[in-house]
């Protein structure tokens, strides 16, 4: 037999890493009036007219550092994904770690699908949807990929609203000090609780390269939103050598020249949540404020003119 000459091998090649648009509807299956924005009672829109958030976790979310290191409560995704989608809408989540968005999304019964690089916090993912069975008719998908590759699995204009908490710049890519805590030896002192060492992680990046990096990534998925869908993020600022990075102001400024339109900036007040902080700071230092809230920076595809 002979050999295959190499313009048969580029052609293999190609249909192998061409990736197939994912069979998962994005269209609404509820019956609310055509000019409602979601399917939220007058009294559950009113609640969430208030700009600062608190939540609660569940025995549900996973709060275990070691499983993952920065999580965030369902109650918090279930929110967002109810205030800016209907049911059976299509929710994207291009970071989506432990999977968080994807279990409030089945709690909504919304379809969902979210990426992520590590292909342990895709099985997370998938694990946590299985031990989660409701009776809907929604889809929920996790796959292992590189944010950057997302609109070769989407179609443009099907996606209601990106939700995600996407790594911070490179926060975690450096040693515990636990200075903000009373407890400072409580079993993260000293590590470096970062997603991973992979190039192509953002976490691994400076301020700059962050913005834009993160930048690049959501001018790609600006094409996938329908027109006045939203796009939330939720990132805090950090403190780096002594100097406060604010990576939410970084982040506005990058996707406005994108060509995204900032709409709110929710405040996610943490303080029922957080445990231990001690007086970091104290008495010749303001350093500890802001250590206690994040940001949750909405956005939106602008209208067609």
């Amino acid at each position: 037999m002979s050999a295959p000459n190499n313009s048969s091998l580029v052609i293999q090649e190609t249909k192998v890493l061409k990736k197939l648009k994912l069979d998962i509807n994005y269209n609404k299956t509820c019956s609310c009036k055509i000019n409602h924005i979601n399917c939220l009672t007058p009294k559950e829109w009113l609640k969430s007219q208030i700009g600062v958030w608190q939540f609660f976790y569940e025995k549900r979310d996973i709060r275990n550092k070691t499983v993952h290191p920065a999580t965030f409560p369902i109650s918090l995704s279930r929110k967002v994904i109810e205030l800016f989608t209907h049911k059976g809408e299509l929710v994207l989540d291009p970071f989506v770690g432990s999977g968080t968005t994807l279990v409030a999304a089945q709690d909504c019964d919304r379809n969902a699908v979210g990426f992520d690089l590590q292909e342990k916090y895709i099985e997370l993912c998938k694990t946590r949807l299985r031990n989660t069975r409701l009776l809907n008719t929604s889809k929920q998908l996790a796959i292992t990929d590189d944010a950057r590759n997302i609109p070769s699995y989407l179609e443009n204009e099907t996606v209601s609203l990106v939700w995600t908490s996407p790594p911070y710049a490179n926060l975690l890519n450096r040693p515990r000090s636990n200075k903000s805590r009373r407890d400072r030896d409580n079993g993260q002192l000293g590590k470096v609780e970062q997603y991973s060492q992979h190039p192509s992680d953002l976490g691994t990046l400076s301020l700059n390269e962050y913005s834009h990096s993160m930048g690049n990534i959501f001018e790609k998925l600006l094409p996938l939103l329908k027109p006045k869908a939203h796009c939330v993020i939720n990132v805090p600022d950090m403190w780096w050598e002594n100097k406060r990075e604010t990576i939410h102001v970084s982040l506005i400024e990058e996707l406005r020249t994108r060509g995204y339109e900032l709409r709110n900036i929710i405040i996610w007040d943490r303080t029922n949540v957080v445990n231990g902080i001690g007086i970091f700071g104290w008495p010749s230092n303001y350093i500890t404020m802001g250590v206690t809230f994040e940001y949750l920076l909405d956005f939106w595809k602008p209208p067609k003119e």
